[in-house]
């Protein structure tokens, strides 16, 4: 395409400016702050240069109101999601998705320098105690707005990160372990599976629950799992990528999946198959065999093992879904049969997926003393992750070692 660096006036174009005669046009070129080249276009060229004032000018008041501490909490958070490129998708996904939930309206409106210690305080204690949000995802929260305040700091924006100290308080006033997501008892863990064995209703719903809770996999990798990373003869599991939630551009379905290493480095690993689990896969590949398999190709990716009723890949709100509706069915059910038999009903609770990887981790606690095979196997990043679960399952089994210590003394 031929360029001009005089216009058809003969006008000498300054820096960046370009005319095209086959399209009768004037364009300029700048790069925006994030290195991405842009282009303003106009008919006529002092229109044009209108344009580039106006431009610049609102780069130099965007700058001007960032150094002088009036720029929002948001414009800065947005800021270091841009020059943070080391961040994993699940991770950048999951921080955005509760930035923009819980933050973005309201808070993340306020002037970045105006904001004090006691501000960031009372916003953590007012999500928990009236919006009530659980401890363990204003940590996420506080992952978010802790480097978003410190990144300030080291651009002199601010003297000091009021989110400093803010977390370990929290933890004090409401407890250090409020809002864990507490693991499935073995009762109801063995309730919930059986409810839905031979089930006319939620048997397909079966053997994938019973590999969530055979290998405790995170959500993502679970539905990201293709046949190619399965190990029949091996009897493996290869966990080498994750299925997140990525940003919709237009024409894109409303729900868009994107493929993101594991949430850690050490989240690359390969799981051994229970012998159950390896059952189930060999069930759904021969359903699959009779049905079909999953077609979907997401970023090149293709032979997905799960599929949802429009043959589509399994997502997170399907899962969550399935539980809600089976977990209500049962506790209708069983309330009606112990009525019946004259005793207490064993009621589930209200639970999402990822329960039952803390199910998991919870119930090869209780049976494997050796913290870092859990650890590799959970994909845990620290081994301090690990202790916490394990300090909680093994807890709850005090009174029993105690018991069996007792009985081998009595044979002493």
């Amino acid at each position: 395409m031929a360029q001009s660096r005089k216009d058809n006036y003969g006008r000498v174009l300054r820096k960046g400016e370009t005319y095209r005669p086959e399209e009768k046009r004037y364009h300029y070129t700048y790069v925006d702050p994030r290195g991405t080249r842009r282009y303003i276009y106009a008919t006529d060229l002092a229109k044009l240069r209108e344009r580039e004032l106006e431009l610049k000018r609102d780069q130099m008041e965007g700058i001007d109101s960032y150094v002088a501490g009036h720029a929002t909490v948001n414009e800065v958070f947005d800021r270091l999601m841009a020059v943070k490129t080391n961040l994993r998708r699940t991770t950048r996904a999951n921080y955005e998705v509760m930035y923009n939930r819980h933050v973005r309206n309201g808070f993340g409106e306020r002037p970045i320098g105006s904001i004090k210690y006691s501000d960031v305080k009372l916003f953590y204690k007012q999500m928990v105690t009236e919006d009530g949000i659980q401890p363990n995802t204003i940590a996420t929260i506080h992952s978010c707005l802790h480097p978003t305040f410190e990144m300030a700091v080291r651009d002199d924006i601010i003297r000091k990160n009021p989110c400093h100290g803010v977390l370990g308080e929290l933890s004090n006033d409401y407890g250090k372990n409020k809002g864990v997501r507490n693991a499935l008892t073995v009762e109801q863990q063995k309730a919930f599976m059986n409810y839905m064995e031979g089930h006319e209703v939620y048997d397909h719903w079966w053997p994938i629950f019973t590999i969530l809770l055979g290998t405790g996999c995170r959500c993502g990798e679970f539905i990201g799992l293709r046949w190619q990373d399965i190990d029949m003869e091996e009897r493996t599991i290869n966990i080498n990528h994750a299925l997140v939630r990525v940003k919709r551009h237009r024409g894109d379905p409303a729900r868009r999946l994107g493929v993101s290493l594991p949430k850690t480095d050490a989240g690359i690993r390969v799981i051994p198959m229970m012998d159950q689990v390896y059952d189930c896969f060999k069930r759904i590949y021969e359903e699959q065999l009779v049905t079909g398999f999953n077609e979907t190709v997401i970023e090149g990716m293709s032979g997905f093992i799960f599929k949802n009723a429009n043959n589509d890949v399994l997502c997170e709100q399907n899962l969550n879904f399935a539980i809600k509706r089976i977990v209500a069915s049962y506790n209708m059910e069983e309330e009606v049969k112990a009525a019946k038999e004259k005793r207490k009903p064993l009621l589930l609770p209200n639970f999402s997926v990822h329960h039952l990887r803390h199910t998991f981790c919870t119930r090869f606690c209780e049976n494997e003393s050796n913290v870092k095979v859990v650890q590799s196997v959970m994909g845990h990043k620290s081994v301090r992750t690990t202790l916490d679960v394990y300090a909680e399952a093994t807890g709850t089994k005090n009174q029993e070692a105690m018991q069996n210590l007792s009985a081998k003394w009595k044979e002493l």
